[in-house]
């Protein structure tokens, strides 16, 4: 009984930290993702674009991991969607996709790992 109202007192306090305004992403959509960098005293906005390659519901802890080439090397990074840090998520181009998770995409290279474009 106390294990129930323990999680019904998180839900309600996690509700206060949820984002009203998140776009809904989709497995293999390509993203433009802005994130809040503090230097010093200056805050900025540096953009993240690259492919999604995973994505983990579960309400506030909701992550989405984004797969990008950089010279040749590809880099991943996890962004917690509800975070303070994450400032936009622009949704670029969405890819048809039958596989929720399109880990198949660090195996391969240059045109073979382009998905098709779907249109809305």
């Amino acid at each position: 009984m106390a294990k129930l109202h323990t999680q019904q007192t998180i839900s309600r306090i996690e509700a206060n930290f949820l984002k009203k305004e998140v776009p809904s992403v989709q497995i293999g959509d390509n993203v433009k993702v802005g994130v809040k960098i503090i230097e010093g005293s200056k805050e900025r906005v540096q953009f993240y674009e690259g492919t999604i390659i995973a994505k983990k519901n579960s309400s506030i802890n909701t992550t989405i991991t984004v797969r990008k080439i950089l010279q040749g090397i590809g880099i991943e990074r996890i962004f917690l969607i509800h975070s303070p840090k994450i400032d936009s998520i622009v949704v670029l181009r969405s890819s048809k996709v039958r596989r929720s998770k399109l880990y198949y995409l660090r195996k391969l290279k240059g045109k073979a790992s382009r998905l098709k474009q779907t249109f809305k």
